[in-house]
């Protein structure tokens, strides 16, 4: 099919707006993806015509609502490529992902000493968790670096493996570089080692296609925010064969068969780790943007997503007044910066708005990989399905205006 990028555009409401009397041009997506017509409208939809709890319930409207919800479960393992549904497990987000991975597997199946492997351009969201079990458990992080250009060389990790190693939690696409990891080979040789991988894949899921099963990960984090469907919306993959290790993270409804005053029984997975009234909307609205993204192709989404980081990629590395972190080979369309002259990314961020620029600006949760590359912040602009060339000549006449300003 052709990729008509300004009929996409047409998709996207917000898109048409104008910021600061200048047209939206919103290149934030790495944070948050802007909703399609269809997404906003199947919620609101959902709210007016069809709400009610699910599961359970008998009369009409929470049959109609179960159907819709569970139906999602469907829709990401097929996105994911998955086995089967039951390896689909609802969440809030990676981050809620990580924390089930953390409680549910980790906590049972490591001990003081164990040591899990990251790298240092790892999302807090899977640094975090691994924290508290160093804090709890006494287990040890160990850290992989990255190379000048960003990338990540599979051998760096797998040489990084010790006999103490059982946990490898990565990222498949850096939120701040860009830089995509080659995760079936590190994957394949944990499995020989019977060391479990943990794999970061808010941004990867975004910008290209994934398939669990050829990737060979024990766990695969998505999040539906960034995916052009709602906050607090997201899924975690989890192998039939790791859920078995694992124990419950969250107790209440939902993941139980019986309660009694002095026994318990579990319900089957998915439900078992799936605990309280559920983001019923907020699924029902992922699986809506997951079959958008499924339209157009993700094949098609790459390969646009391709160009634009090219085309971008060419244009910032002109400005020779602009420090881009990261170069690695076959980078997404991520680009994090710091210009001289200007005291602090924020200050970048703050100029390029009043041009209607959108761009974020901090350490991205990535504070290691700020240490790393010896900066306390970058500015960031993250390009999504529906940016064009054209916003990159916006951002990069909005860059030079800055870089005016402060010089």
């Amino acid at each position: 099919m052709t990729y008509d990028v300004d009929a996409i555009r047409k998709d996207f409401p917000i898109l048409s707006r104008t910021v600061n009397g200048k047209p939206l041009v919103y290149l934030d997506n790495g944070a948050s993806a802007q909703k399609p017509r269809v997404v906003i409208d199947a919620i609101s939809d959902f709210y007016a015509n069809e709400y009610a709890n699910v599961h359970r319930g008998l009369h009409t409207l929470s049959g109609i609502a179960t159907d819709k919800y569970e139906a999602v479960r469907e829709t990401i393992r097929a996105f994911l490529n998955a086995k089967a549904e039951e390896e689909i497990i609802f969440t809030t987000g990676s981050t809620m992902g990580f924390n089930l991975i953390a409680y549910g597997w980790a906590m049972e199946n490591l001990k003081e000493g164990d040591e899990i492997l990251l790298s240092v351009m790892e999302h807090h969201a899977n640094i975090v968790p691994w924290h508290f079990l160093r804090e709890r458990m006494g287990v040890k992080l160990r850290w992989v670096d990255v190379a000048l250009d960003g990338s990540l060389d599979p051998r760096t990790v797998i040489n990084a493996i010790g006999p103490d190693t059982k946990l490898i939690a990565l990222t498949h696409l850096s939120n701040v570089l860009g830089t995509v990891v080659d995760i079936a080979p590190i994957a394949a040789e944990a499995r020989k080692r019977g060391i479990a991988t943990a794999i970061d894949g808010s941004q990867a899921a975004v910008h290209m296609p994934v398939d669990v099963q050829a990737l060979g990960c024990d766990f695969y984090c998505i999040t539906g925010h960034k995916l052009y469907g709602p906050s607090a919306s997201g899924a975690v993959y989890i192998r039939a064969d790791r859920q078995a290790e694992m124990r419950p993270f969250m107790g209440g409804g939902d993941m139980i068969r019986t309660v009694a005053k002095d026994e318990i029984t579990y319900n089957d997975p998915p439900h078992k780790f799936e605990a309280g009234t559920p983001g019923i909307a907020q699924m029902i609205g992922l699986g809506v943007a997951l079959d958008y993204m499924t339209a157009l192709g993700m094949e098609n989404i790459a390969a646009h997503e391709a160009q634009l980081a090219a085309y971008a990629q060419d244009r910032l590395t002109g400005l020779n007044w602009l420090n881009v972190q990261g170069h690695a080979p076959g980078k997404a369309a991520i680009f994090s910066f710091t210009m001289e002259g200007a005291g602090h990314a924020h200050d970048i961020s703050t100029v390029l708005d009043q041009k209607g620029v959108a761009v974020r600006a901090g350490h991205h949760c990535c504070q290691p990989l700020m240490v790393h590359f010896d900066v306390p912040a970058t500015a960031r602009a993250s390009f999504g399905l529906y940016n064009t060339t054209d916003e990159v000549d916006a951002l990069i006449d909005a860059l030079e205006t800055c870089h005016r300003l402060f010089a």
